[in-house]
């Protein structure tokens, strides 16, 4: 059938109304949708200051998802000052209560390096000695019966080190006495956890292994109560290899350290044979 020609214009222009139409409640659609899925920013009009505040409440009040956001906000808007740092470091510290331990443990290293002059570094230190000393007690922590050596202690090491850098470089902040302390207990629990090693290789007859971490003990942690044991280990570890001069040797250095020590009397040689997941 042929259409006439002022049915054709009148074809073209209804089609071109409809399409006009279509468009029309397209974007309205669009402009709907978008409105629903960009909610306001309330924080919009707030000051670096208020935004602070109201970070630091909802991180007292356990809000600490909301006050992550809140710093993480105060960190661009204050980008260059020290409110800014400030904020990076407390947000460091959200994360951690969160427990994403390695998100703020890459945002403090970050810090660190980005900030070293900072007047909050010595604090960015010790927070990052304490996510790791709580991380990983070593001995102290939840053990079931497995293979010592295939414990990570890294996380101990870590805290020493961050802890180490806090007393050398700030001996007076408020933070050093107590990363001193800390340190003292990583380092005892290392020891032991060494010793701990060297008793289990001692007890299922790989004395080699034995003698090289109990004297890894002896050299790394000379002033822990747990040399004294790692002497004796070796001791025993050369005895059973038969290598009586090197045994004789870790018995005259036990014996000079530790005069009256119970692993130089029979009794002691009787009693010091306690299972390897016995720690005390």
């Amino acid at each position: 059938m042929r259409v006439a020609p002022h049915q054709d214009m009148d074809l073209k222009h209804s089609v071109v109304r409809a399409s006009g139409l279509v468009m029309s409640v397209l974007v309205a659609s669009w402009l709907v949708v978008g409105c629903g899925t960009s909610p306001k920013d309330e924080t919009s009009g707030w000051s670096t200051d208020k935004l602070y505040s109201e970070a630091k409440s909802e991180a007292a009040s356990g809000n600490y998802e909301r006050a992550g956001k809140l710093f993480e906000r105060l960190e661009g808007r204050a980008a260059g000052t020290l409110l800014s740092q400030q904020a990076e470091i407390e947000h460091a510290y959200v994360l951690y209560k969160m427990g994403e331990k390695a998100q703020a443990l890459q945002l403090l290293e970050r810090f660190v390096k980005l900030h070293p002059t900072s007047p909050a570094i010595d604090y960015a230190l010790y927070l990052q000695g304490l996510i790791n000393f709580n991380d990983n007690l070593g001995i102290l922590g939840s053990f079931a019966r497995q293979d010592l050596s295939e414990r990570d202690q890294q996380a101990s090491r870590d805290a020493f080190q961050a802890f180490k850098q806090l007393v050398e470089q700030f001996p007076q902040s408020r933070y050093a006495e107590d990363a001193q302390v800390r340190m003292n207990y990583i380092t005892n629990s290392l020891a032991a956890y060494e010793v701990h090693v060297a008793g289990y290789y001692f007890r299922r007859g790989a004395y080699v292994a034995a003698a090289n971490r109990a004297q890894q003990t002896v050299n790394e942690f000379q002033q822990s109560p747990s040399t004294e044991e790692a002497l004796f280990i070796m001791m025993r570890s050369y005895d059973k290899l038969g290598l009586t001069q090197l045994r004789d040797d870790a018995q005259r250095v036990l014996s000079q350290n530790y005069p009256t020590s119970q692993y130089l009397t029979a009794e002691g040689l009787r009693t010091k044979t306690r299972a390897w997941w016995q720690f005390w």
